[in-house]
């Protein structure tokens, strides 16, 4: 049954996803891309649309999978997929919650120990790591094209994005929406 199966990978997803949703990106395209649930172009759709609807992107990207799944698997009636929403967004955010709830007051109480600011600090180039695979994990055909025209206009694209918002003050809300109406300029 797909629901057990989501259900499986939801834990792991919310239970080891650390640094946020671009540092899971690369587990929950492991988990959810590698049994044929959705496909790589669907799996960047769904990150280019959890990034535009508020909300933390493995949250977003979990409720969209968990509706997707089902339907993808052959469950016909959009009721299994809203049931699969579901189960995913309170599966991935479940592991979350108890460890907040139980490391919480430990970490108060402690917060200025040797072995909890170094536990931190080991973690805080892990996350940075995650990240940057997740950008790697993102530089694929689905987001870039596959002819050597399309590529270059996605690469400028993007390179004109990070400058964009690294050296200037323009709000990165404004760098979207000029790199969106660049995309359908050029490619319609």
């Amino acid at each position: 049954m797909i629901y057990l199966r989501l259900i499986w990978s939801y834990l792991k997803i919310g239970l080891f996803g650390f640094g946020g949703g671009y540092a899971m990106l690369s587990l929950i395209e492991r988990e959810i891309v590698g049994p044929g649930w959705i496909t790589e172009k669907m799996f960047t759709d769904i990150v280019a649309i959890s990034q535009m609807t508020p909300g933390p992107i493995g949250i977003n990207s979990a409720t969209y999978i968990g509706y997707a799944a089902p339907l993808h698997a052959g469950y016909d009636n959009p009721l299994w997929g809203l049931l699969g929403s579901l189960i995913c967004t309170l599966v991935v955010v479940f592991p979350s919650f108890l460890l907040v709830a139980y490391t919480s007051h430990f970490i108060k109480r402690h917060k200025e120990s040797v072995v909890v600011r170094g536990i931190f600090m080991g973690l805080r180039p892990v996350v940075i790591g995650l990240i940057a695979s997740a950008a790697l994990l993102l530089m694929n055909e689905a987001n870039f094209g596959s002819e050597s025209g399309e590529v270059l206009i996605s690469v400028v694209i993007a390179c004109g994005a990070l400058a964009a918002v690294l050296f200037t003050k323009i709000h990165p809300i404004l760098v979207i929406i000029l790199s969106g109406l660049a995309g359908f300029i050029i490619y319609y």
